[in-house]
């Protein structure tokens, strides 16, 4: 059973005696997205690994007293960020910078990687970010020319997608821990696809990405769409996948969210590839 408890609540289920689980924070409240109903299928994913404990802690509304929101970040080894909205008080950019810096987890879901354009940390945290006035001021494009990911600094805007649709996504990095088992291309659920996001883009890795065709008033670019990448002591799983409901219960989200979480976490991964992973010709979904 999944309970929610108010502002920090806590999510438990049962593991073998004597075994630590990670410590998860969900962090909503404030988005563009319908937060309300995807943050507790980020919660059950979760949990149903059998490897988490799961908070989510709630942030005022627009217009409320962001200074009074401070949840305490120590107790917790990775922050799941499902926020899109006023920026933090600086003493809690603080704590979050502190906290991903020193060696903790953060994982950055689709919209949340619009959130804070002008924070400079939380932008490097992130690697590359949409929306918000962004521009090539924010940083470079990262364009695939002859397979190799490299920066593009043209002028433009940061962050836009077309039609939603469902896609296909390629695996760029078949040896990273998260991406280790998985095909070489499937088709992940009706979704947008992210394209044209620039920012710092330091060090980052990209695990899978998605051509954005035209027709579909996209970029006409093979665009970036699961990353990773270090800060400081820290490690940042980030996926441009999960506009909402539909899109998060695709099979290929759930698996890569979970082991992205573990990665973070741990630095490693030891969930199995499940048998209904989709291949390139079916999307497969979970309800």
């Amino acid at each position: 059973m999944i309970t929610r408890r108010g502002w920090l609540g806590g999510l438990s289920v049962m593991c073998a005696p004597g075994a630590r689980k990670s410590s998860a924070l969900i962090i909503d409240g404030q988005n563009n997205h319908a937060w309300a109903q995807t943050t507790p299928l980020l919660q059950r994913y979760l949990a149903e690994t059998g490897l988490f404990t799961v908070s989510v802690s709630t942030t005022p509304p627009k217009g409320g007293d962001m200074k009074a929101y401070r949840p305490k970040l120590s107790a917790f080894d990775v922050v799941v960020l499902n926020y899109n909205g006023e920026d933090w008080s600086k003493e809690f950019e603080g704590d979050f910078e502190k906290f991903v810096s020193s060696g903790k987890g953060l994982v950055v879901v689709h919209a949340a990687d619009n959130a804070f354009p002008d924070w400079v940390a939380f932008n490097e945290m992130i690697g590359l970010g949409g929306w918000g006035n962004r521009n090539e001021k924010s940083g470079p494009y990262l364009r695939l020319r002859e397979g190799k990911w490299v920066p593009d600094t043209q002028p433009g805007r940061g962050g836009s997608h077309g039609t939603q649709h469902a896609y296909v996504v390629k695996l760029r990095d078949v040896n990273h821990p998260i991406t280790k088992g998985l095909p070489a291309e499937w088709l992940h659920a009706k979704d947008e696809l992210y394209d044209r996001l620039r920012g710092p883009a330091k060090n980052v890795q990209i695990l899978a990405s998605a051509f954005s065709p035209l027709e579909m008033k996209g970029s006409g670019e093979e665009e970036p769409l699961i990353m990773v990448l270090p800060y400081g002591k820290g490690r940042v799983f980030h996926t441009c996948l999960g506009h909402g409901v539909e899109a998060m219960q695709s099979v290929d989200f759930i698996v890569t969210y979970q082991r992205g979480t573990e990665w973070v976490c741990a630095g490693k991964v030891t969930q199995k590839v499940p048998a209904d992973f989709p291949g390139k010709d079916k999307v497969n979904v979970r309800s």
